[in-house]
């Protein structure tokens, strides 16, 4: 059964995102005047940045990884939609531009990095990567292994900020595209999604062995049903997240469009 006191401590989460947090005060703070010695202090990027990491912690750290790794396939898409969407916008909106510049900024990479950064290498490897681990031996191999999950937890959330980039980033030397460009941007990869959703949502079989075998949470509530909501709740959020996005950046393109009139 559900032990709801169950909290992961394992050193390499808990020790991983304190470093996070550990190096981000650093830079923010001692390595600030190096970095960006006019810049205040970011404290509005502290509150998000520091929130996306209790986001992730909550996600992959609380009880509902055991209820996702061990019962219900939605529960584990309740997790992954987390660490897909709200933990990697708050991640980019908590780093300043000197602080992700200082990381980025180098002639050497700039070449490779635009390529990896532009909206076309952005989409390709967002999309590869949430697929593929959908594929029903990757999805069991990581449901089975501890460090095999850990891995596929952590390209999840690396996509994603990838997803995201072309939208939100924070740096100078690689910024987001036009407001044109990003609902451009959106709208087709909400389309290049739509066959995993499919995929999930109306497979004729249980895709996983581990949620068909699995002890019933509820009753009558079959492996068929919980996979058909873990689709439609990748579905939904991901329509909700790209009408969102998109409407605010129609909005905004609107209002940069008057101001130049």
């Amino acid at each position: 059964m559900i032990d709801w006191r169950h909290w992961h401590n394992e050193p390499l989460l808990v020790g991983g995102l304190v470093f996070a947090g550990w190096l981000w005060a650093i830079l923010a703070g001692p390595l600030r005047a190096r970095l960006a010695p006019r810049e205040p202090y970011p404290r509005r990027e502290a509150w998000f940045f520091y929130s996306a990491l209790v986001l992730f912690y909550l996600a992959v750290g609380s009880p509902l990884d055991q209820i996702g790794e061990r019962f219900l396939f939605s529960a584990h898409m309740a997790q992954h939609l987390v660490i897909m969407y709200p933990a990697p916008v708050l991640l980019l909106c908590g780093l300043p531009w000197w602080m992700i510049d200082a990381a980025l900024d180098h002639p050497n990479a700039r070449r490779s990095l635009r390529l990896i950064l532009g909206p076309l290498g952005c989409g390709v490897i967002s999309t590869l990567v949430i697929s593929l681990w959908h594929m029903p031996w990757l999805y069991e191999w990581a449901l089975q292994d501890k460090v095999i999950h850990v891995v596929e937890h952590l390209m999840f959330f690396g996509a994603s900020v990838l997803f995201w980039w072309p939208i939100l980033s924070p740096s100078r030397a690689f910024p987001p595209v036009s407001y044109a460009s990003r609902m451009l941007y959106i709208f087709c990869l909400e389309v290049a999604m739509t066959p995993l959703f499919a995929y999930v949502t109306f497979s004729d079989n249980t895709l996983y062995a581990t949620y068909e075998y699995a002890p019933r949470l509820f009753e009558n509530f079959t492996p068929g049903d919980d996979q058909t909501m873990a689709g439609a709740m990748m579905k939904l959020t991901s329509m909700f997240v790209s009408i969102l996005a998109f409407g605010l950046c129609f909005f905004r393109w609107a209002e940069t469009n008057r101001d130049q009139k």
